[in-house]
Parts: structure tokens; C-alpha cells; sequence
């Protein structure tokens, strides 16, 4: 069996993201326009008549769950694997003191190679298999008739779901980071995979009326 509908929606706004500093898995909270957003985008996800809902443990995304947990009644269920890429040490850093402190590790992320996050954190590539993990057992639970909420953090979910599709490394760069408190639709499709339904959406998904099926 697996889910009908996957909604990876990424937390609101904190301050940390109003300065550009790196979070990572630093403990952050939301700001009063992160709680707002929260609000207003559970708001909107609560008419989809989610079944299960699931949270990073970390305060941002947890939070955001529970304003949509108020809404439906649904308990959220805590998975250490959503949680955003460790940066370890380079936490609280802005990506321009990043720059001038590590410019050959800057210099390597803007470039899209791979890099260790501080001194003992994560790459890229390890946060996207950890989260692509997490999706596949996330998934597995359902049923078709299901529709799951993953309350998560903007780089883990971009790359995560790329592996989860099957995306090549490669191609990863052309999907856009997540908005704050916006999310990725995602389907079921042929052979066992699933396809993507909306991205970085911030509204209900509609139908889409074409000559393209996909099922």
C-alpha cells in the first residue's frame, strides 16, 4: 500500500531566516510572521482532509505541524530524519561571513559541488538520502485513500524529494528552494513512482484538465 498524496510543506519564517543566517539543526523558533504564515497555510492544507501528519522534531517545524494538528485533530507523529541538513559549526552564520571565513567552501556550493557542512556535518547528498528514506517509509503507511503532511525544513525536502523521484544529481539545481510555509504536491504514478503535483505551492492543488495523462 502506499499514500494517495504526500503534501512536504516547509515551516514558517524565523528570525534566523529574516537575517540569512545558516540554521541547519539549530533549535530555532518561529517569528511572529512564521506563526502567521503557520496559520494561514494549515488553514488552507486542513480542507484537503489530511490523515496523518508528520514533523521534523526540531521547534520550526514542530510548531508548524501543531497548527495544523489544532485544526484536524491529527497527533503529529516526530521523525529525527526530517530534520534540516547538520551544518555543525557554521550555524548562525550568514552565507557572506561563510564566504569570508571557508571561500573555498563557498565557493564550492555556489558552484553545486560537494561539500561538508562544517566541521562534522552533513553533505547534500547525505541530507537528500536520509530525507528520501524518511519519504519512503513516510509513504509506505498509507493507503490510497491517504493524504500526508510532512512538516519539514527547505534544503532537506528540495533534495530528498529529487531522490525520492529519482532526479539525478544533476538536475537537482532546477528545482527552486521552498517559500517559507509553502509545499510540494506529490502523486502517485506508474510503475510504483510518484510524480509531482504542485511545487513550492502555496494554494489548494486543482485538477488539471489536459490531453496528458500520467497515471
Amino acid at each position: 500500500m502506499t499514500a494517495g498524496r504526500l503534501i512536504v510543506w516547509r515551516h514558517g519564517r524565523t528570525e534566523w531566516n529574516l537575517q540569512d543566517k545558516i540554521q541547519g539543526q539549530a533549535d530555532i523558533p518561529l517569528d511572529d510572521v512564521g506563526i502567521s504564515q503557520a496559520r494561514a497555510a494549515a488553514a488552507r492544507l486542513a480542507s484537503l482532509a489530511p490523515t496523518r501528519l508528520f514533523a521534523s522534531d526540531l521547534q520550526r517545524a514542530a510548531a508548524t505541524a501543531a497548527e495544523l494538528a489544532a485544526l484536524t485533530g491529527l497527533k503529529v507523529e516526530y521523525d529525527e530524519a526530517l530534520r534540516e541538513i547538520d551544518v555543525d559549526d557554521w550555524a548562525g552564520m550568514t552565507m557572506a561571513e561563510l564566504a569570508a571565513i571557508h571561500p573555498e567552501a563557498a565557493a564550492r556550493i555556489r558552484a553545486g559541488e560537494p561539500q561538508r557542512r562544517g566541521t562534522a556535518g552533513e553533505t547534500v547528498e547525505e541530507v537528500a538520502l536520509r530525507f528520501s528514506a524518511a519519504l519512503e517509509r513516510i509513504a509506505d503507511q498509507g493507503g490510497s485513500s491517504d493524504t500526508v503532511v510532512v512538516a519539514t525544513h527547505g534544503l532537506a525536502a528540495r533534495v530528498g524529494i529529487c531522490v525520492f523521484l529519482g532526479i539525478p544529481q544533476d538536475h537537482w539545481p532546477a528545482f527552486g528552494g521552498l517559500s517559507n510555509c509553502n509545499w510540494v504536491s506529490l502523486l502517485p504514478s506508474r510503475n510504483h513512482r510518484w510524480r509531482i503535483e504542485e511545487w513550492n505551492a502555496g494554494s489548494l492543488p486543482e485538477p488539471v484538465m489536459s490531453d496528458d495523462p500520467q497515471r
